[in-house]
């Protein structure tokens, strides 16, 4: 069954296919397939412990997961950035299941290495009221084996659409998390993981919420 943000991820690729230069396609499509064959971005896995972190929210706040598990069982997902559209049509899903997330027990946290600043620019957008982090340095999605480098190819090709993610993680790496969803249960052990190398396929969060239902 197709889920309303699988239509929209289908849609906004077939408008993106009709309007790229095809060598901007290809050169997209080459960089995905390098990460896929490479040995960076792979992620942890089930049955693995989370690596707890404390990063701040938007205004500061600093965020634990372990205070967040002594509540209950963690959804983390990471995200490129609010300059990513799949990033935002993602997260948009989770706040439009958020109350029921809460009501499973467990909590929500997504992670991006923009700075503060922009981290609240992309809870603002998408009226995100669940806790959006930034990891500035990509120093817990390292720890999670997620980071990756932009190849210059690809990084050319984002400052010719004027996209400076530099700018956005307050560094010069151009370096991003693979996206990639965990449930982590009160013990931070880690019961689900979905982790893909191209960043237009995202774990469907109505799926991720039935696992979390039965995590404790």
């Amino acid at each position: 069954m197709k889920t309303e943000m699988k239509q929209r991820y289908e849609e906004y690729i077939e408008k993106f296919k009709q309007t790229a230069p095809e060598d901007v396609q290809e050169k997209m499509k080459k960089a995905i397939n390098e990460l896929q064959h490479s040995k960076e971005g792979k992620g942890l896995e089930k049955g693995e412990k989370a690596p707890d972190f404390t990063l701040p929210d938007p205004n500061g706040n600093p965020i634990s997961l372990s205070n967040q598990l002594s509540v209950g069982p963690v959804i983390v997902t990471f995200y490129r950035g609010g300059w990513c559209p799949y990033c935002n049509m993602e997260l948009r899903e989770y706040q439009q299941i958020l109350s029921d997330i809460h009501a499973a027990g467990g909590e929500l946290i997504a992670i991006s290495p923009e700075t503060p600043d922009y981290s609240l620019s992309t809870a603002q957008k998408n009226d995100l009221q669940f806790h959006v982090l930034s990891d500035v340095g990509n120093k817990t999605a390292r720890q999670f084996n997620l980071v990756y480098p932009l190849p210059d190819y690809l990084v050319d090709i984002y400052k010719d659409k004027g996209l400076n993610v530099d700018e956005h993680n307050g560094d010069e790496t151009w370096e991003l998390p693979v996206s990639a969803t965990y449930v982590i249960d009160r013990e931070g052990t880690i019961v689900y993981e979905y982790t893909k190398a191209d960043y237009k396929d995202r774990a469907e969060p109505s799926e991720v919420l039935e696992v979390l239902k039965e995590t404790k």
